[in-house]
């Protein structure tokens, strides 16, 4: 478990984490989400004992990281992939830690099947490979401890669409152990297929927090996208019923639940063809929570 408490971190005048607290249960896995500069990898690194907090406490398991004897054997950590010996191969990165962390070489061979790395490519070195390489590297070094807390810091950057897919099975199969998963991520729609619960942080602070379903429902009204044999009759119900229309591709968007609009339309008879949510996803919710702290202007070119 992981267990964050009014948490601040200054770097001179600059306050980058700014009396932030969360906490990420066994069992889940926790989105961490914000703008670049949000505080994000800070927050990470203060959780790790790479920088000391200014005030406030990030713990692991009631210790901090300092604080727990061989920790690579309690929290598993990726926070840049590129961080590697470049001259040493992988293999040898791998069997370097298990060493330090007591385990045998035997080991080094489960992890390098788990994340896919060839006998051939682990003994390359690590300058010869590939982003996506690094990555499975990385995670592969992280999960060497068998810990019961994963923290990685854009484990999916450099993977292909086969090896995002891959890693998304790997942290839920291991939340579903009983791990404690954060994880930060650009990727949201990734975020959004795998994560339990979602912190969302911009300028240091935290913006949002909760769980996923629970976030996504309450930041829309309910909306209903819905293709039809005969969308003039079912449009023309629709707005009977005091529901919103408008065209939507070969389709209408109607305000109103999916549910309501099945419902409209088996009692007028018309056959659907298609019926789905259209309510927004975690981009439209990330962009309106942390639109403040968007270095970028969301509304088009002037």
């Amino acid at each position: 478990m992981i267990e964050v408490n009014s948490l601040t971190k200054r770097y001179g005048a600059f306050t980058a984490v700014d009396d932030i607290s969360f906490s990420c249960q066994p069992g889940r896995v926790t989105g961490f989400l914000g703008p670049n500069g949000a505080g994000k990898t800070t927050t990470m690194k203060v959780l790790v004992g790479l920088a000391p907090a200014t005030s406030g406490e990030a713990l692991i398991g009631g210790h901090r990281y300092a604080d727990i004897p061989n920790p690579g054997r309690h929290v598993g950590v990726l926070l840049d992939a590129s961080a590697q010996h470049a001259g040493r191969t992988g293999r040898e990165v791998l069997t370097l830690a298990a060493m330090e962390m007591g385990l045998p070489r035997t080991r080094v061979d489960e992890m390098l099947a788990l994340v896919s790395l060839t006998p051939a490519e682990a003994k390359r070195r690590i300058r010869n490979y590939s982003l996506g390489m690094r990555q499975r590297l990385g995670i592969a070094h992280a999960l060497l401890g068998d810990p019961s807390v994963l923290i990685l810091d854009e484990p999916a950057n450099g993977l292909d669409p086969a090896g995002i897919r891959w890693m998304r099975s790997l942290l839920k199969e291991y939340a579903d152990r009983g791990g404690s998963v954060l994880l930060s991520s650009h990727l949201l729609n990734e975020v959004e297929l795998i994560a339990d619960e979602l912190i969302l942080i911009g300028h240091g602070r935290v913006v949002a927090q909760g769980d996923k379903q629970t976030l996504l429902e309450g930041t829309h009204h309910d909306v209903t996208l819905v293709t039809s044999l005969d969308n003039t009759a079912l449009a023309a119900a629709a707005e009977e019923h005091g529901f919103s229309v408008e065209a939507a591709g070969q389709g209408l968007r109607i305000g109103a639940a999916t549910v309501e609009v099945g419902r409209l339309a088996a009692d007028k008879q018309i056959v659907l063809t298609d019926l789905r949510s259209g309510a927004s996803g975690l981009e439209d919710l990330f962009l309106e929570l942390t639109s403040s702290t968007q270095r970028d202007d969301l509304g088009g070119v002037a």
